[in-house]
């Protein structure tokens, strides 16, 4: 099971994700050719909730045609002024049938398993987001990670819950420098007009913003 580590910051409006998109650097690193692709992502949970009473997030991701189900975990470590994010993550093969197991076996499909127990699972919320994806690198090509800009559409069944603007850099498990240089990169970040440091993830966005429809 990898760790994903990644900085976060949610923009005011999409002026912040253009900039970006049209910017050769940030900070020390150099930004590769912007990529644009559509992702739908359910969000699945049992009646009770109980992935997310244990903290786990069940996301069920299309894109390009290609479904994958990953699960992500609790936090990992103290947060760094709100931008820092480290938690585990396994992903594996899926299909559009929320049953996991219509699924190939995987390492998520059996941690799924373990979580939910005998509970079926039920999609709680949607997020549709168009990604615009840039390579990161340092020193002349030295891999740093991926910058996402995204915008995303919430959405609870017919609820409407808005949209919601994020910038993510996450980091190449490969990268021996990356842990080193994120904190400039996200001070590089944090300084771009239109950008807050961001603690919460969609999936907590979206709760929220569905609680406060309650």
């Amino acid at each position: 099971m990898r760790t994903e580590v990644e900085a976060r910051f949610r923009a005011d409006g999409p002026g912040p994700l253009e900039a970006l998109a049209a910017a050769s650097r940030v900070g020390r690193a150099t930004l590769g050719p912007p990529r644009i692709v559509d992702e739908s992502d359910r969000y699945l949970d049992t009646d009770d909730g109980h992935l997310a009473a244990a903290r786990w997030a069940c996301r069920l991701r299309t894109r390009e045609g290609v479904i994958r189900i990953s699960l992500k975990g609790p936090p990992a470590g103290a947060q760094i002024d709100g931008w820092h994010h480290r938690r585990p993550e396994v992903e594996g093969p899926a299909s559009h049938d929320i049953a996991p197991d219509s699924w190939p076996p995987s390492e998520a499909r059996d941690l799924l398993a373990s979580l939910a127990g005998d509970r079926p699972l039920a999609e709680r919320l949607r997020l549709d987001q168009r990604r615009t994806e840039r390579a990161v690198t340092l020193d002349g090509g030295l891999p740093l990670g991926v910058l996402t800009l995204d915008r995303v559409q919430l959405a609870a069944g017919s609820v409407d819950l808005g949209a919601l603007f994020i910038v993510e850099l996450e980091l190449d498990p490969a990268s021996d420098r990356g842990e080193a240089e994120l904190p400039a990169m996200a001070a590089a970040l944090a300084a771009m007009p239109g950008l807050v440091a961001e603690p919460r993830t969609k999936l907590e966005h979206a709760l929220s913003r569905l609680e406060q429809r309650s």
